[in-house]
């Protein structure tokens, strides 16, 4: 099954929509070949000058008399056969004639049994005379013309209502999927591919589900109308009339390759597109401040001359794809001419070893020329259908292989409870690289006390904030295990431990909503009162109120960019208070604030880590005064552990940060 049937398996689950969409589409092809047939009433009206009436009357009348002299001349033909077969004499191509002469027997027989059908309901409906018929017809037409339109809009609005829902289903069911990843998959996919997943993919898949039960469905209906209505009148000319087709859908059949290939390489080009679009966003402040402008310029350049050239191919194979269908209708329709030609000259040719004998009166071969047309017109629309299900296919593609990478970080199928509080926190012999690099650590050991303050200090690059994302388990190690209260971390429910740590980092992410709503985020269900209660606690209600000209309601702008480092960070501790967490981890979370904030924010942070487990990575020697033990890390290791005093009075490296990038961060 490829990726895009699996989409369209999703939406077949919408039974309503399907039924809407094939009964509409039903009534569009019958209508669209009702409007068409109508051709051949009119010719025999405009063209002979006679109602329908009489029409009628004369077609069962000369049916009748060639029935009988058909008949008459199949008598003679067989008693001259038995003659000659009596006789001994070649009586082979007496008995072909009277074969061909049989056939063109039933063939009237079937003709006057059709017209004597319909005979009751042409007197019962129809004016008597010429013109009302026209008039009558004209009014059909026109009215079977509006009804047809009701369908189609019926139609069009089904088939977009089943696109666009399941493909809201595939994007709500990517995003869960995307939030349920581990953070190692983003290292392997940039935000520009995942931005491309719901917008450029989605929006392939869409277009590819609204053309397979829209125009995919619709089309195909039309043309089997016409071609039935065709093969009724004579099947031996619409016989002839298909002979080009193996070639063209031979063709198509190896467009359908290449146009697949070329789509697959432009939504890749896509979301390399939109990973450059998305960097320089971001970067502005620092493209401006090194005056990169002109690189960045060129790089984006290269982006959208690589996205125009994927793109262009993919047009041409659709042109080429148009073409094709467009020379297949047109091959059909002029291979109908031409026998059509020898039929009105009397000179029927045997094709493929069929004998025509084909016999039709004018009103019959327009008619037959009309479906022919009607039924090329759905072949023409239908030239777009291969290039668009191609690059569905390989939208699909794209978002299904995300979707179908299980993720690694979840919950165990069982998880064991976990106690309140959690005792101690313990690395045993853990081993940890992130991807195929070098390992960060190495049979790392380290206990966390429950209630204890640990800080961690280290050179840049040293595992500190590894540490911290172990942790909260962002991450799994490679080898060893990470306990609380004695349990494997992977043993217990993930969002039951992710509820109990409060989580602030340096890189302050801030949601574009109000400063209440960021605030509250995690904690729903706090009331106005307990969110000021943290911001106060977090030495942040005074700016709030004071500098924020519409409080706590006013909006932060997309990241928080409407507000300073500090002020955002400050935030970020309200919503970590107003969690009341057990565990809490600060990383560098106080490296933005001023130090008058500073000294502030460590008075609350005095009296919030009472009574709970707290981790603060930190470069700032006065967040060291909160701590009860301070972890000295150093490649990977444990260089040294114990408190202020201690490591200052043995600890080498522990000296050199206190005394220099310590104080100089301060």
């Amino acid at each position: 099954m490829t990726y895009f049937q699996r989409t369209v398996r999703l939406a077949l689950q919408h039974h309503w929509t399907i039924a809407g969409i094939l009964v509409s589409s039903l009534g569009v092809a019958l209508l669209w070949g009702v409007n068409i047939g109508a051709v051949y009433p009119f010719v025999q009206c405009v063209f002979e000058g006679r109602s329908m009436h009489e029409w009628i009357d004369g077609q069962i009348e000369l049916s009748q008399d060639e029935c009988d002299s058909f008949n008459q001349n199949i008598a003679a033909l067989r008693n001259q056969e038995q003659a000659l077969h009596e006789a001994g004499e070649g009586f082979e191509k007496v008995e072909r004639q009277r074969i061909l002469e049989e056939q063109r027997l039933a063939q009237e027989q079937k003709s006057l049994a059709s017209h004597q059908w319909l005979e009751p309901y042409v007197k019962k409906y129809l004016p008597p005379d010429a013109r009302n018929t026209v008039i009558m017809l004209a009014a059909f037409v026109f009215i079977g013309t509006i009804i047809k339109s009701a369908f189609l809009v019926a139609n069009l609005y089904f088939v977009s209502r089943l696109g666009q829902r399941t493909v809201m289903l595939l994007r709500n069911e990517l995003y869960r999927h995307t939030l349920a990843t581990e953070m190692s998959a983003f290292h392997e996919e940039n935000s520009g591919t995942m931005i491309s997943h719901f917008s450029a993919d989605a929006g392939n898949v869409t277009t590819g589900l609204t053309t397979i039960f829209g125009k995919s469905l619709r089309e195909p209906l039309k043309m089997i109308v016409c071609v039935a209505g065709a093969a009724w009148i004579s099947w031996k000319l619409l016989l002839i009339s298909m002979i080009v087709c193996p070639i063209p859908l031979l063709l198509m059949y190896f467009l359908a390759n290449s146009i697949k290939r070329a789509s697959r390489r432009a939504l890749t080009q896509n979301a390399h597109f939109f990973q450059r679009l998305s960097e320089s966003f971001h970067a502005l402040q620092l493209i401006q401040a090194y005056t990169t402008e002109a690189w960045e310029k060129s790089r984006f350049v290269d982006a959208t001359q690589g996205l125009y050239q994927r793109l262009l191919r993919v047009s041409v194979y659709g042109v080429l794809a148009r073409v094709n269908n467009e020379i297949l209708g047109m091959g059909v329709l002029c291979l109908a001419l031409v026998a059509g030609c020898f039929i009105v000259l009397g000179e029927p040719l045997p094709v493929l070893g069929i004998p025509l004998g084909i016999e039709m009166d004018l009103g019959s071969l327009m008619l037959f020329y009309g479906l022919l047309v009607g039924a090329c017109d759905p072949i023409r629309k239908l030239a777009d259908v291969l290039p668009l299900l191609q690059r569905a296919e390989a939208g699909a593609e794209r978002i299904y292989s995300m979707l179908d990478r299980p993720p690694t970080i979840t919950s165990p199928a069982r998880p064991r409870p976990l106690p309140t509080p959690v005792s101690e926190i313990t690395f045993e012999n853990v081993n940890f690289c992130y991807q195929d690099e070098e390992p960060l650590l190495e049979d790392f050991n380290l206990t966390i006390q429950h209630q204890e303050t640990l800080a961690i200090v280290g050179p840049n690059g040293c595992g500190k904030s590894t540490l911290a994302n172990l942790i909260a388990r962002f991450y799994d190690p490679r080898a060893g295990a990470i306990r609380v209260s004695g349990m494997n971390l992977r043993d217990v429910s993930l969002e039951q431990w992710r509820q109990r740590i409060g989580w602030v980092s340096q890189q302050t992410f801030l949601l574009e909503e109000s400063v209440l709503d960021n605030i509250r985020y995690g904690s729903f269900d706090a009331t106005d009162k307990q969110i000021v209660a943290a911001s106060r606690q977090a030495f942040a209600h005074q700016f709030i109120e004071e500098k924020l000209e519409e409080g706590y309601d006013t909006i932060v702008g997309e990241g928080g960019g409407r507000l300073s480092g500090g002020q955002q960070q400050r935030i970020a501790l309200a919503r970590a208070f107003l969690r009341d967490p057990e565990i809490l981890i600060l990383d560098e979370a106080t490296s933005q604030i001023d130090p008058e904030s500073e000294r502030l924010i460590h008075e609350a942070l005095q009296q919030f880590i009472r009574c709970r487990t707290t981790i603060i990575i930190t470069h700032r020697a006065s967040t060291l005064a909160l701590a009860d033990r301070i972890l000295v890390m150093d490649g990977g290791q444990i260089a040294d552990l114990g408190t202020h005093d201690e490591l200052a009075a043995r600890c080498p490296l522990y000296g050199k940060l206190f005394h220099s990038d310590l104080r100089k961060s301060a």
